[in-house]
């Protein structure tokens, strides 16, 4: 089955399982919205890449941990989207979950996809106990304290913060938990697998970056222009639009060095490359490196 056949059919599994009779209507629609139609489900994609690499013995623990990890990423963006953060409108080129349901069932739609996600996996876990309570572990830290998701958002309401650390842990984190817990479902090594995701999750952020400084709401799916409306830290922002490109690149060769032998590598490869360019197309870093030249000769 393809892997995006995979993915959808997981999620749907995961979320319909939360839906009963009786249950609040508008906050099952509220999760529904957060959740369906998908972005590039990139941070599933990787998990299912890794354990098809590692074997894939147990392709329902597989399934439930891409599920999972999407899940938390979705429920990140219903809370990124809130007043009390960035107060985005638009998400996936529609409403956001709190502009659609308002704000209240926006909280708890996030809530509740967190716990989802936990419960789908616990589900799944019968078969690999072991491996179960590795994958927990490994997706815990992606999310929570300290240095997960939940850090990375928090230092957006410090007075300072290191673009590394911050970078590392919004964006970085869920995608080394992805590639980690991807190799754990399937009875590989973490380890072998961790800096895969370390190296595209920031390179992710970076592209983020960039697409927020050069890109519009149209083009995005999202606001535009967010990183200077609301003084966050931002790689276009520090090291120019051309050097924050470079930064990318250099990311993206590491991303592809990173991916250990196995069946399946050049796959990976292709697959990290491929992300790569549709982030940020070879053409727009070609017109950047051209502008900034032109520039550059006017200066002299």
């Amino acid at each position: 089955m393809p892997a995006q056949d995979r993915i959808e059919l997981a999620l749907e599994a995961a979320v319909a399982a939360g839906e009963a009779a009786g249950c609040p209507p508008r906050l099952a629609a509220a999760i529904r919205h957060g959740v369906f139609p998908g972005g590039a489900r990139v941070r599933p994609r990787l998990v299912l890449a890794v354990a098809r690499a590692c074997g894939d013995d147990d392709p329902a623990l597989t399934d439930a941990t891409a599920a999972a990890v999407e899940l938390l990423h979705c429920a990140s963006l219903v809370h990124d989207d809130l007043p009390c953060f960035d107060d985005a409108a638009l998400r996936r080129g529609r409403p956001s979950v709190h502009r659609a349901f308002g704000e209240r069932l926006a909280v708890l739609a996030g809530d509740a996809l967190i716990v989802r996600a936990y419960q789908t996996l616990a589900l799944a876990g019968a078969r690999s106990p072991q491996r179960l309570a590795r994958v927990l572990t490994t997706v815990s830290n992606g999310v929570g304290m300290p240095f997960g998701i939940v850090a990375g958002q928090a230092w957006e309401c410090e007075p300072r913060v290191a673009l590394s650390d911050y970078q590392r842990a919004k964006t970085g984190a869920l995608f080394a938990a992805s590639t980690a817990a991807g190799a754990e479902a399937a009875g590989g090594s973490a380890d072998a697998w961790r800096s895969l995701g370390e190296w595209l999750g920031e390179a992710y952020q970076v592209a983020d970056d960039v697409r927020d400084a050069t890109s519009d709401a149209a083009h995005l799916g999202k606001p535009a222009g967010q990183d200077v409306a609301l003084g966050r830290p931002s790689s276009a922002r520090q090291q120019g639009l051309v050097g924050a490109i470079q930064h990318f690149e250099r990311l993206v060769a590491c991303a592809i060095e990173a991916v250990p032998p196995c069946r399946g590598a050049a796959a990976l490869r292709a697959l990290v490359q491929g992300e790569a360019d549709r982030l940020i197309s070879p053409a727009m870093r070609a017109e950047a490196v051209e502008a900034d030249g032109h520039a550059t000769g006017h200066a002299l």
